[in-house]
């Protein structure tokens, strides 16, 4: 007895084999390539499915009781209605249609002018041809592969693709006005539901996003709980009873599984900046070393920002200096946690549960100097969960066979370690920050 879950990645694609009481039996990876060209960022869909079809093998994908997938959010493809792929990939954040933002929410303002984000896939649609062709995630496209026929797609991957998930239906309206058929996207059911079977009789449930995944594998389901995914980029992600509306568009909600809301919101920052400021560096010796300093970097790799707010003219900055590669990790590492506790405070004043801890995943969380310095200047426990990783949390959504996720969460995920803050939350140099942010006017 087992499930399988699949995280289809930026850099790679991972399988984690579990059984019923949270216990990783196997494990395996296998690296993917995509282009950048400007704004253009594509993979091939086709080698996912090569990967895919790798990883199962080296897990051991036999006798299973479900598969569930998880993708980057946003990214998709079309395929004919066969299910064959027409163009590449357009990755998660391929910004070629960023001017495309204003017609979407001119077509249906209320809906889309707080929440329409420019390197979301509905902007990049607009611009296809899709005369008999259909919009498919990338999750979508892989799950077709395992069952053998073209699947529906998950209320969470369907989000970024301008899904109404108050109504729970395409906006049929809003497509119109912008010559969008609704026969071009695909049906939508709840993370959890059954799309098919493997030719050897294994279901395959309808997954989430990877932050929702991230989430998921760190147990944080319930008000009050956080997860935080630190890798290329910085991700977000709570529970919330109620709807969180924020006029700013920085912070969107999927659905819970279980009912309710997931709010959270992506970072363009993160640890992706340490490669390109510290090439070829031993990032684990700079991590041993680090310690605090009076200086901070903002870590963006790229021009503009989506969270905790959104200013496509943000652009990545240093106060204070740095002289050497040490010095240069640890400013870093600050501008990182300065920017979480920013977004942690940004959802508190939208009316997010006050954070009782977080829970930390993401590869980041190899960088024990990392983890401490974040729980120290967010001044609450982190948690740090024994298998943080998305495909681990897409084994336990399969588990739950669509019912009862928390609950299932509950019984197989298991925190390794708490760490708690030491009081040094730096504040002064975290006030000069955030007055640096405004005064660039990244924050309106």
């Amino acid at each position: 007895m087992g499930w399988i879950g699949l995280d289809l990645g930026t850099q790679s694609v991972r399988a984690v084999l579990a059984d019923a009481k949270g216990h990783v039996l196997s494990r395996a990876t296998r690296p993917l390539a995509s282009h950048r060209d400007g704004t253009r960022h594509e993979q091939d869909p086709q080698a996912w499915l090569t990967a895919v079809d790798a990883v199962l093998a080296e897990v051991g994908a036999t006798d299973l009781d479900g598969i569930a997938i998880c993708s980057t959010s946003g990214t998709f493809l079309l395929t004919d209605r066969a299910g064959r792929p027409v163009t590449p990939a357009l990755m998660y954040d391929d910004a070629r249609a960023a001017a495309r933002r204003d017609q979407i929410v001119d077509a249906d303002p209320d809906r889309w002018a707080t929440s329409m984000q420019p390197t979301w896939a509905l902007p990049k649609i607009l611009d296809l041809d899709l005369t008999d062709r259909r919009v498919v995630h990338s999750a979508d496209f892989v799950a077709a592969h395992l069952v053998g026929h073209p699947v529906a797609t998950d209320t969470s991957h369907a989000l970024k693709t301008g899904y109404d998930l108050i109504a729970d239906a395409w906006p049929a309206a809003a497509f119109d006005k912008l010559g969008l058929p609704l026969a071009a996207f695909p049906e939508v059911v709840r993370p959890g539901t059954e799309l098919g079977r493997t030719p050897d009789g294994v279901p395959v449930y309808a997954g989430m996003t990877d932050g929702c995944a991230a989430q998921i594998a760190a147990g944080a389901l319930a008000p009050g709980a956080w997860n935080s995914v630190l890798g290329t980029t910085l991700v977000l992600k709570g529970v919330s009873t109620e709807l969180l509306t924020d006029p700013t568009g920085a912070v969107y909600s999927h659905r819970h599984p279980d009912g309710g809301w997931l709010p959270g919101g992506a970072s363009s920052t993160g640890a992706g900046v340490l490669t390109e400021l510290l090439p070829g560096a031993d990032l684990d010796a700079l991590d041993r070393a680090a310690h605090p300093i009076d200086a901070v970097i903002y870590p963006l790799t790229k021009t503009g920002e989506r969270f905790p707010f959104v200013a496509p003219q943000a652009e990545r900055f240093t106060l204070g200096t740095t002289s050497d590669d040490l010095q240069t990790y640890a400013a870093v590492l600050q501008g990182v946690a300065f920017i979480e506790r920013l977004a942690f405070e940004h959802l508190q004043t939208l009316g997010a549960d006050p954070v009782r801890s977080v829970s930390l995943t993401g590869g980041a969380t190899r960088a024990e100097y990392w983890n401490q310095l974040r729980a120290d200047v967010l001044g609450v426990p982190v948690e740090l969960p024994a298998v943080p990783d998305p495909a681990y949390g897409m084994a336990v959504l399969a588990a739950s066979g669509g019912t009862d996720l928390t609950g299932t969460a509950r019984r197989m995920v298991r925190v390794d370690r708490v760490l708690e803050p030491r009081g040094e939350r730096l504040d002064d140099l975290y006030g000069e920050f955030v007055a640096e942010l405004d005064r660039r006017g990244y924050r309106g």
